[in-house]
């Protein structure tokens, strides 16, 4: 049944809303595809649900061509089984959380680990059983302190969730590489482009895993890239540390009198003028800068950490949060307030510093302080001697060296990466830019089946703990990335086979044959099975279906108008602009024309979604 825009549960916008940012947010609402319910949370229109069911279908027919059968759970969730895992503490604030009226816990599913695992135990106990590969295209909940850009960071999200069971890490190597080949293809027949980048695994656990981010400069995510081949999101890239040097000659650590010099420019000034070298100047990369954070655990407590890199870098406190070394649950890392530094009166602001020496160390796991110190990994280069504040003001210590005269609690990456640093793998300088995450792979090895005791027999007749891989889809993300991906400054432009219809007939000019018209081919392109959105609206000017046609996206546009008179009718190409007359006869098979071969630029075929 075609769609008519006379009746069409839609109504287009001349403008933006106002709190838009991106164009697929300006351009998703205006052409009537979702309306804001909520901060982050959207109502889906018949045209925005036509374009996201076909990209579900991509998705759900390489999930099955992988071998992964659909299943489908409720997205409200008892406690239960996330506090037998220890994600119900360890989300924090993160998830919705509610009552029922037992006063009961439940949570509006972020994600449903724990549940694909209880669903294997309950059903399967034996090696002969695996490997199994399920998944299911749900809706999600995460309560973002910030969600912004429309369908990019919601509250509320569609995402694929698959989980590959196997019976030891062999055959999770196995299935993580079936789902990787199965992403490449959906985001290929998408047309979405990608990159696949190395990251970190933070709350999820496990060990390797993968995201696919679109490039795009609307991205949250920063990754880097050499022209060697090398990609990763920032948190994983590790830092190169450089050769050993030699200390053999340093002399103890000395406290010196360092007048205003209270930040990093001022102590390179003051350290060149009173304490010159002799080899060369000094540089703010032989200052280790003390920067305190407040980590808030899960639970909501408070604690202070001080953190050292060198004086040329900057803290990226994503960086260090995502680690997984500060916590095993999802954390807040921000600059701590001077509420949180007045419970630690040992540390003095601008001059803050680890100690002379092992015995009168102030930060550290055994420092008087009471704060854990953590340094970035150039801190640990053996042999390098480092310039700190003297925990009282006006002094700095010289010749500090990890491990004679100072501890330190932890390695972090913690500090910026720029461009032009080397990469890890030695492929050359890294390139920086933006990604927006659309698909994870992890390898969760056995956390969750540890947690919830899933396990089977093996071949030997003795249990076995199950091995797992997660795998995800952020569908409304994708479809949101797809629109950033094709619009211009007059609307959306729809890769053929995802737009809400193949063809957008316009029927423009005075009187009635101009509809009928466009009715008689409309009903000729339906029995020839193509999708047709027709333009019947008797009082609208041509002006007025021109713009919504343009801001609507449909690829393929076929105007009945006043070349009707003259026998000829209007094919127009909405990606290039171009129009071409054709004959009033010809107008169907040349319209069928259009579509598949659009069809066809992507190996696509019209009726396969």
């Amino acid at each position: 049944m075609a769609l008519r825009m006379s009746t069409l549960f839609a109504r287009t916008l001349k403008e933006d809303p106002v709190d838009a940012e991106v164009a697929s947010h300006k351009l998703l609402h205006r052409g009537s595809y979702i309306r804001r319910a909520a901060p982050g949370i959207y109502t889906w229109l018949p045209l925005g649900l036509e374009v996201l069911r076909r990209i579900e279908n991509i998705v759900r027919q390489e999930m099955v061509a992988a071998g992964s059968q659909e299943v489908h759970f409720p997205a409200l969730l008892p406690a239960g089984p996330y506090e037998a895992s220890g994600r119900w503490e360890t989300y924090g604030d993160g998830i919705f959380r509610l009552k029922d009226r037992k006063e009961a816990d439940y949570l509006l599913a972020p994600t449903h680990e724990e549940l694909f695992t209880l669903l294997v135990k309950d059903l399967y106990s034996s090696y002969k059983d695996l490997p199994l590969s399920i998944f299911q295209i749900q809706t999600k909940y995460r309560d973002e302190a910030r969600p912004r850009a429309g369908l990019l960071r919601g509250r509320e999200f569609i995402m694929k969730d698959a989980y590959s069971f196997n019976i030891d890490d062999a055959g999770l190597d196995d299935s993580y590489q079936i789902m990787r080949d199965a992403y490449i293809r959906i985001y290929e027949r998408l047309g979405l482009p990608y990159v696949i980048v190395e990251a970190t695994s933070g709350a999820m656990g496990g060990s390797g895993t993968e995201e696919f981010l679109y490039p795009s400069e609307v991205g949250e995510d920063t990754y880097v890239r050499t022209a060697g081949g090398y990609a990763a999101n920032v948190e994983a890239v590790t830092t190169l540390i450089g050769e050993p040097l030699d200390a053999s000659d340093a002399p103890a650590a000395h406290k010196e009198t360092t007048p205003e010099a209270n930040t990093i420019a001022s102590l390179v000034d003051v350290s060149n003028e009173l304490f010159a070298r002799e080899d060369r100047p000094w540089e703010a990369a032989d200052m280790m800068k003390l920067v305190m954070c407040t980590l808030v655990h899960p639970d909501g407590r408070r604690e202070v950490i001080a953190i050292g890199l060198p004086g040329d870098r900057e803290v990226d406190l994503d960086r260090a949060a995502g680690s997984g070394m500060l916590s095993s649950g999802e954390i807040d890392l921000e600059p701590a307030s001077a509420e949180d530094l007045a419970k630690h009166p040992d540390i003095v602001a601008g001059y803050i510093g680890p100690g002379t020496s092992l015995e009168d160390q102030v930060l550290g796991a055994e420092g008087s302080s009471g704060v854990r110190f953590f340094v970035d990994p150039r801190i640990t280069r053996e042999g390098s001697r480092w310039v700190a504040g003297g925990n009282e003001a006006g002094t700095h210590v010289y010749d500090l060296i990890l491990g004679r005269d100072f501890t330190v609690d932890g390695v972090l990456e913690v500090a910026e990466v720029r461009e032009g640093d080397p990469a890890p793998d030695g492929s050359g300088p890294l390139e920086l830019a933006r990604g927006v995450e659309i698909g994870q792979i992890f390898k969760l090895g056995t956390r969750y089946a540890e947690a919830l005791d899933l396990k089977v027999l093996d071949e030997n007749g003795k249990t076995q703990v199950v091995t797992m891989g997660s795998y995800g889809v952020g569908v409304t993300r994708a479809m949101a990335c797809i629109a950033e991906e094709n619009h211009d400054d007059k609307g959306l432009i729809w890769p053929q086979h995802l737009a809400p219809a193949d063809v957008h007939i316009v029927a423009t000019g005075k009187g009635a044959e101009p509809i009928e018209a466009a009715e008689k081919i409309t009903a000729e392109l339906e029995s020839m099975g193509v999708r047709v959105l027709l333009d019947d609206r008797p009082k609208a000017s041509p002006g007025v279906k021109f713009g919504d046609a343009e801001l609507l996206g449909v690829p393929t546009i076929l105007v009945v108008g006043r070349g009707l008179a003259d026998g000829k009718l209007e094919l127009r190409d909405r990606r290039t602009g171009e129009a071409t007359d054709v004959p009033v006869e010809d107008a169907v098979a040349r319209t069928v024309e259009a579509i598949d071969a659009k069809y066809a630029e992507l190996g696509a075929k019209r009726g396969e979604l």
